[in-house]
This record gives C-alpha cells, structure tokens and sequence, in this order.
C-alpha cells in the first residue's frame, strides 16, 4: 500500500554513490578554481574532469588506511594518472566533507520542500471542500462550541506555510562551501580559490570557518525538519482522536483488502497516523544530538561526525516518508457529516451557553446572575435531566428577560460559523 508513496530520490541523496560523487564534484571544482588562479596547468584539467572512483576498491584501501578520505583520494588518483598531484591539493580532509555535505543538504532541502509544498495543496484542497462542514470543537478534549472541518484543515495550512519559510531559511544556512584548509586560516589556499570553487558549485563560500562549517548550521537545519514533524504529529494525533470510535467523524484511509488486526477483523486503527507520531519523537531526539554537536574542542574535533552520519541523513529520510503518508491521509481522508452532527447534538443543546448567557447579558442581567443561571441548568443537564432549552424555558427568572421564542432562535449552529468565509478570505483560500 505505502509503496506508492516512497521516494527513491531521497535515498540516492544519502547514498555512498552519491556521497563520494559530491566530493569528487568538490574535488574537481577546486582543481578547476587552482587552473583559474594559474597553479595547475589547464592541459591537467581534462583528466581530473574525466576523474571515476569504484567502490569496492575504496572498500579495499579503506582496510588499509582506516580513512575513509585518503581511501577515495586514492582510488580516484588511480583513474587520474599523474595529474592526479593536482587533486586535494591545499585542502583538509573537511574541505571536502563539508563542502559536499552542503551540497546533500541543499538537494535533501530541495525534496522537502516539494514535500511540504504537496501537503499544503492537499490541506487546501480539504479545507475548501470542507470550509462548512460543521463538527463540535473541543477543548481539553470535551465538547466546546461549533466549529468547521475546513477550519481545522485551514490552520494546519497556515502552520505548514510558516514551515516552508523555516526550511528555505536552513536551506540557505546549510547551502554554504569551506576551502580554507587544515585549521581555517587559508594558509593553503587562497581565499579566491575558496570563493570561485564555491560559485562553481552553487553554494555560498562560509565568510569564516575553522577546520569545519560550523554546526549551529546543521542544528538549525535538523532543529527545522524536527519542528515540521511537530506539525505533522498535531496533524496525525487529532486525526487519531476523531477516529476513536465514540467519535468517528472521520478515519484515515482504509483500502480494499487491509487488515488492521491479526485477531480481531473489526479493526479499522489510525497506524499511518500513529507512525508520523512514532517519527516524530525520533526527529525531536535528532534535534538534540544537532545541538550538541555545536560545541566542538578547539578548532575542531570529530566527536560530530559519527552522530552526523544518522542524524542528517535518517532525520531527512524520515520527514521525506512523513510528508508522504500525512499527504495520503489527508488527501483521502474519509470524513463522516452526519456523525458529526450526532456528536454535536449529544450534550442536548449545552453548546449554547455561552451564547445565552451573552444574550442575557445584552438584555440587562448582570454577569455573574447570567452565569449562575445558566450554569445551573447545564450542570443538571449534565446530569441526565432535560434538555438545555427546555430547562431555561421553564425557567421564569430566565424567560422574564429572554421569552422563549427568543431563546430558540438563539439554538442555531450557523451563529457559531458564520464568520468562517471571512477567515478564508483573510487567508486568501479559495481566490
């Protein structure tokens, strides 16, 4: 089922493939800004350019060095011949590390954001067709006063737009190159070298680094795709409790043939959305380890980088698989209006006490007279005795400032919705 929603491209991103090609991209790039600067021969160019690596004999050298930059360095050299002197030449092991790292963070950011960007059309899409369906609003859980399906939908759409504001932000703070050498004071290569590679990369040159770019980029980066599975857990968790069965108003999808329980086959379980939920967590403890990588001794140490090598890549694979199931789950998200006004008619009419004692306000009574007397009838409606309306009809104190006619006319639910299309227009739905 979920198959048709995976994303091959994210996993290409974070591939050894594809990480050993960022750094001869990287590697080229320098060669290529070193020939712009007249210190490698341009007729040394062509080679490099044409520069391959193989796994597995990387896999072999890395036995022997137990590093993994001079195992590539070598296994590219080999494909090279003699020009190959002219690869890596001025730079530390995270010139090109971190370099090519930005260049699989701004391409990861880039995924996202059409992530984001699908789940914000499909928010829209339900938000409009469902701008009036009216369903009970809830506070601390319990029953509060109408609201609208779109309303809800609305306000995630809203949240998921600041969201793609923060994610272009980390992108441009992780889009950034570093070839200033082994402690960051450019002592092997010039700042020019630096700045053209960088342009010929399509990042920005950092304005200072030490041995590395420095990690509050990373963490603001992990920090962002951690807050963006906040939202999606908000999402996938309200969903869960409208699909509990006392309430059913609405259910994630549920397909032809899918079981949702090994023993009981009544079962019809929220476990995409309680998935996003279950990711969630796992981005929030990124985020951490994101912070604490700041911190560093000196001008560099690599207590970073082993954390890195789960953290980015799996935090990116996770929100990328996120946004895809809560795309599907709202895209198809079956919605059930007539439970919904069963529910909203389950407390008999006790959603209309704020609107009453309001009236009776108006009408002259003093606050604390309207509240009490109010109260009083939806605390014995609670208690299983009549209706809401019927009790404050019987009422004298309440019917001398409040004829009855009156009263009924103030039970309508479209009071409580009828500025919803005004909010729609303030947030540009629909136009």
């Amino acid at each position: 089922m979920i198959e048709r929603y995976s994303r091959p491209d994210m996993k290409w991103v974070w591939s050894d493939e594809s990480k050993f090609s960022r750094w001869l991209q990287v590697e080229i790039a320098v060669a290529e800004a070193w020939a712009e600067a007249g210190m490698v021969p341009q007729e040394a160019l062509p080679p490099i350019r044409a520069a391959g690596f193989s796994l597995e004999r990387m896999d072999q050298i890395l036995k022997e060095t137990h590093h993994d930059v001079t195992a590539f360095l070598r296994a590219v050299g080999e494909t090279v011949g003699e020009e190959s002197r002219f690869i890596h030449f001025g730079l530390t092991s995270s010139d090109v590390i971190d370099t090519a790292l930005g260049l699989q963070l701004m391409e990861a950011a880039a995924l996202l954001s059409k992530g984001v960007d699908g789940l914000v059309k499909v928010l829209v899409r339900q938000a409009l067709e469902h701008r009036d369906t009216i369903m009970m609003g809830r506070t601390h859980g319990v029953h509060a006063e109408p609201t609208t399906l779109g309303l809800k939908l609305a306000l995630w759409v809203e949240e998921m737009k600041r969201h793609q504001v923060r994610l272009e932000e980390a992108r441009r703070q992780v889009s950034v190159g570093k070839i200033s050498g082994a402690v960051g004071t450019h002592a092997t290569v010039p700042l020019d070298v630096e700045e053209s590679a960088c342009r010929r990369l399509g990042l920005e040159p950092a304005a200072i680094s030490s041995q590395i770019v420095q990690r509050d980029r990373h963490a603001q980066f992990v920090v962002t795709l951690a807050l963006i599975g906040c939202s999606l857990e908000k999402l996938a968790t309200e969903i869960r409790g409208l699909q509990r069965t006392e309430v059913r108003e609405v259910e994630e999808p549920f397909e032809p043939g899918q079981t949702g329980s090994s023993a009981m086959p009544h079962k019809r379980n929220p476990e995409l959305c309680e998935r996003i939920c279950g990711l969630s967590r796992l981005l929030r403890g990124f985020s951490v380890t994101a912070m604490e990588n700041i911190a560093l001794w000196h001008e560099r140490d690599i207590s970073h980088s082993s954390t890195e090598r789960i953290i980015l890549p799996d935090s990116c694979l996770a929100l990328d698989y996120m946004l895809h199931l809560a795309t599907y789950v709202i895209g198809d998200l079956l919605v059930y209006p007539d439970r919904m006004r069963h529910n909203l008619e389950l407390t008999r009419g006790l959603i209309f006490s704020q609107r009453v004692m309001l009236t009776l306000i108006e009408k002259g009574l003093g606050r604390e007279q309207a509240y009490k007397a109010v109260q009083g009838h939806a605390m014995a409606t609670w208690q299983g005795g009549d209706d809401f309306l019927s009790r404050l009809k019987a009422d004298p104190e309440v019917t001398t400032t409040l004829p009855p006619g009156e009263l009924e006319a103030l039970f309508d639910y479209g009071y409580f919705v009828r500025r919803v299309g005004e909010i729609f227009q303030r947030l540009s739905l629909g136009e």
